[in-house]
């Protein structure tokens, strides 16, 4: 289980009064789970509470707060006196988030149709933003506008309780959207391009063309991922 030193949290000089800080463990956590999430922190990775402390400029004790808060979101598993190992992700949890997406999201796309002008007009956007991120080379970027195209597309659906779903699979998509455009940089374009499919589709009012898009590129994560991640 690998250590290695951890990045301090910048820190920049605006020659203002500074905004009140979150607590301290607030910002441990979230120091983390982005470090986590964008793979700054990889799978197998041992964290150890003095890192922590001396990256984020706090003390041990919001440390393992905030350590124990990630290990019950399943992004850590906690080993006392040794530290925090950063959990790969498996083959079956990218199985089981590929599955819940194709079910929330081809439903979705269907219902989308006849989409409005307010959505076609959101996912364009997105489509544009990701080719601009995509030039500029921001991989975690490029991984959160990819997942707000379809989190888009599953609220316009309406359904309360899918959009909820949906939204707890976010970190793990996240996640394993970084993994496997560092893995294949060539896929990004691609997945532009399947973007673009499922947007022309949705602003042809053809709900089976959307529904079918929805599944090629969905199901293209778990053929990736899981060449990536062991």
């Amino acid at each position: 289980m690998p250590s290695a030193s951890l990045p301090a949290v910048p820190t920049r000089e605006t020659g203002t009064v500074p905004a009140k800080q979150p607590p301290a463990a607030e910002r441990v956590y979230t120091h983390i789970k982005d470090a986590v999430l964008q793979r700054r922190y990889e799978g197998g990775m041992l964290l150890t509470e003095g890192e922590l402390a001396d990256a984020v400029g706090v003390s041990r004790t919001p440390v393992r707060e905030a350590l124990l808060r990630l290990e019950v979101e399943g992004l850590i598993k906690l080993y006392p006196k040794k530290g925090a190992l950063v959990l790969p992700v498996s083959a079956q949890e990218i199985a089981d988030v590929v599955e819940t997406r194709l079910l929330v999201e081809k439903h979705a796309a269907a219902k989308a149709v006849p989409a409005p002008e307010a959505l076609i007009g959101e996912l364009s956007r997105l489509v544009e933003t990701m080719r601009e991120q995509a030039e500029a080379g921001d991989l975690a970027a490029v991984s959160v506008t990819d997942r707000a195209f379809h989190a888009a597309i599953v609220r316009s659906a309406g359904n309360q309780i899918l959009d909820r779903l949906y939204e707890q699979l976010r970190d793990r998509q996240l996640r394993m959207g970084v993994a496997v455009m560092h893995a294949h940089p060539d896929r990004i374009a691609k997945n532009i391009a399947e973007h673009t499919e499922i947007l022309e589709a949705l602003r042809a009012g053809d709900a089976e063309a959307a529904t079918e898009a929805v599944h090629r590129h969905v199901s293209w994560v778990r053929h990736l991922a899981q060449g990536d991640e062991r």
